[in-house]
């Protein structure tokens, strides 16, 4: 019987089980909503409940999750997610092994969708891939040769909290000025709440400006130029062949994408401009599903 791998993508909306093959492709999918008010065991609960049936029809080797942050990765534990409220210190790799009695493994949603975009999708085919989230949040991921770094403490990648402006505004967990304070769709719908009293999600602030409004196209320039400056500092450290950008802000990538690759371009030393190709990701909302996946295979195999 042919041998599958099994991921799960936990999100504060969707719940996503899949199995996929050893190669990427998604075989089977299963996805319900998150429900995540009714607390982490009934969600746990409900995520057993959707293995167990895909495990019945198929044989799978092993269990990827890839979740939102923070998390004890080495122990396979959700510390507490902003998204996951009351998910504080869930054993979740434990709950999972004993009731699956399957070899599962933990990393962060970035983490999942950059292998995921890296080996299938719009990085296929390059040496080194840097796959940036812009969302709620703005997280990244960091592939060499189709493996995942992690980092020492399993945090390679977290770029959310990169100091991109000293005089930015204040954040209760991240630094003054942080990349995920200035960058985030969370941050453009902030500003076009308090400059164009916008009632709904970034993503108004994005059709005003696309739209011509000279104050939405403001506060577009001012998360591009921040972006870019994280980007530039990204490039600077490791020198990707692609960068990869996935997340709700992405879209709007038609008119986000040409002006932060010129944007990019002036934060970069001379001999780097127009060096690195950024792109926009190409698996959608299947990435951090089919990465989960990918990652078990990695830590299993």
């Amino acid at each position: 019987m042919e041998k599958y791998l099994l991921g799960i993508d936990l999100g504060g909306t969707n719940l996503r089980v899949a199995v996929v093959t050893s190669d990427g492709q998604l075989v089977e999918e299963m996805n319900v909503k998150t429900e995540s008010e009714k607390g982490p065991y009934y969600v746990i609960n409900q995520m057993i409940k959707l293995c167990e049936k895909i495990m019945r029809e198929r044989n799978i080797e092993a269990i990827g999750i890839g979740s939102p942050g923070p998390l004890d990765v080495k122990h396979g534990i959700i510390l507490s997610p902003n998204n996951l409220p009351g998910w504080d210190n869930i054993p979740l790799v434990n709950m999972l092994e004993k009731a699956l009695e399957k070899k599962v493994y933990l990393d962060n949603d970035a983490n999942s969708a950059a292998l995921a975009e890296a080996i299938i999708g719009a990085g296929r085919g390059r040496e080194s891939v840097f796959y940036i989230t812009v969302s709620t949040g703005v997280g990244g991921g960091f592939v060499f040769r189709k493996q995942l770094l992690q980092g020492a403490n399993f945090c390679a990648g977290e770029i959310g909290n990169l100091i991109v402006d000293s005089d930015g505004p204040p954040h209760h967990a991240l630094n003054v000025g942080s990349l995920e304070t200035l960058a985030s769709g969370t941050a453009v719908k902030k500003r076009g709440i308090e400059k164009l009293g916008i009632t709904g999600h970034a993503g108004e602030v994005f059709a005003l400006a696309m739209n011509g409004d000279i104050e939405a196209q403001q506060i577009v320039d001012q998360m591009i130029t921040s972006l870019a400056k994280g980007i530039a500092n990204i490039v600077h450290t490791v020198d990707p062949h692609i960068i990869v950008l996935g997340g709700g802000v992405m879209q709007s990538k038609d008119y986000i994408m040409p002006l932060l690759v010129e944007r990019v371009n002036d934060f970069l030393y001379p001999q780097l401009r127009n060096k690195v190709e950024m792109v926009s990701a190409s698996l959608g909302t299947k990435a951090g599903v089919i990465g989960a996946a990918l990652l078990a295979q990695q830590a299993a195999f």
